[in-house]
């Protein structure tokens, strides 16, 4: 190999100085020599305590305490425990998240939830207002939320939403990081607008939940989901998260009412009777196995904060963008992601026309991307594993990739 490039010095050098970088050996990221895993936005690295948590919650609680289990090993409990261990993560107190379901479940429950707090007060509001620029199953999920609630539905630009809120504007979905681009959407003031329209903001925090600061709280978000499989690393499949803020939860109608979010889940009432608190937001028994997986793998989040990740985070994706600027022929990629700070997520995008090749021969020389349909080249950084040096070859290797 030839000598140490300007850059790779530099890599090194970051390196040397990341605050951060004891946190990869908490997880396994065994494979090739000098491979490169630059999808944690699609899922994340396996944590090194969840193997043998699975085993223990599989051999031990399962195998033999059994249905004990449900109250000697928490597992009745797991979805509001779990849930307040992701709370700081976004910018919420305690007992206002609750695990379960998918995201896309979360997501019908949030809007129409959302729609029924704003019809409840006034009737006329028969609107959602939804990205545009959403992954598809947001758009699916809104369309058949306003079908069910008799709204119509507007898709709109994020930047836009401000000038096409009014008066029947019941609720607004949008996306705090667009999936494709990597955009950062300004949470504070979109939800500031929603609300000053007397409307109710649900965000959906997939590729920024684990990546950056989101302030739920602070920000007085009404209603949130996420995932946990992408940057909270919890699994392929791994339970999502609903957000319902303290304030509204005595009035959240979920649209998905079931025994686990009675009151009385064991009275085996045939009238409903919601629970109070995140409670609320559970259906039916909660799946255990994925939820403690996901359980032991937040555990790598002991002594981090979030904008120390959000201050590694901006470096990594400064870094790649220098290196891809450095290395990568003029005119054969386009970066799509912004280059302002505030409004970047935690990856990077880069349109090529033979986008989906060159991502195959990427991950066949180790380094793993991936490709969004028609022509774009995704790298997502995950600050907990990623290092300098990781960067480094992977701009590296697309530039000979494109050579």
């Amino acid at each position: 190999m030839s000598e140490p490039t300007e850059l790779a010095q530099k890599a090194e050098k970051l390196d040397a100085g990341d605050a951060l970088a004891s946190k990869r050996a908490e997880f396994v990221l065994d494979g090739p020599e000098g491979a490169v895993y630059l999808d944690g936005n699609s899922l994340g690295a396996l944590p090194v305590a969840v193997p043998g948590r699975v085993a223990d919650v599989v051999g031990r609680q399962w195998g033999e305490m059994r249905i004990r289990s449900w109250t000697e090993s928490g597992w009745w409990t797991a979805p509001e425990r779990i849930g307040d261990r992701i709370a700081p993560l976004v910018g919420a107190a305690a007992g206002q998240i609750v695990v379960g379901d998918s995201t896309s479940v979360n997501v019908f429950k949030a809007l129409v939830g959302a729609v029924r707090l704003a019809q409840e007060t006034d009737p006329g509001r028969d609107e959602i207002l939804v990205d545009a620029t959403t992954f598809p199953t947001d758009g699916y999920i809104a369309g058949s939320a306003a079908r069910m609630t008799g709204c119509a539905l507007r898709p709109v630009e994020p930047s836009e939403v401000p000038g096409a809120l009014g008066e029947r504007t019941a609720a607004v979905l949008l996306n705090h990081v667009d999936y494709r681009t990597g955009r950062l959407h300004d949470l504070p003031s979109l939800t500031a607008a929603v609300h000053a329209a007397g409307a109710y903001a649900v965000w959906d925090l997939c590729h920024s939940a684990g990546a950056l600061p989101v302030g739920l709280d602070a920000h007085g978000v009404d209603l949130a989901v996420g995932c946990t499989y992408k940057y909270l690393n919890g699994g392929p499949g791994s339970p999502a998260y609903l957000y319902v803020r303290a304030d509204l939860q005595d009035r959240f109608d979920s649209p998905l009412p079931g025994w686990n979010s009675h009151a009385e889940p064991f009275g085996m009432s045939s009238a409903y009777e919601p629970a109070e608190g995140a409670v609320r937001g559970r259906v039916g028994t909660p799946d255990i196995l994925s939820m403690l997986a996901l359980e032991a793998a937040l555990e790598v989040w002991d002594g981090v904060t979030v904008e120390a990740v959000r201050a590694k985070s901006l470096a990594l994706t400064d870094f790649f963008l220098e290196c891809v600027g450095e290395y990568v022929p003029e005119g054969r990629v386009e970066c799509v992601t912004p280059l302002p700070h505030e409004e970047r997520g935690s990856q990077v995008a880069l349109r090529c026309p033979d986008a989906g090749p060159v991502m195959r021969r990427l991950i066949d020389r180790g380094v793993v991307g991936d490709f969004r349909h028609p022509d774009v080249l995704r790298f997502g950084f995950t600050p907990l594993y990623v290092g300098f040096a990781d960067v480094e070859r992977a701009a590296r290797v697309l530039a000979e990739e494109l050579r």
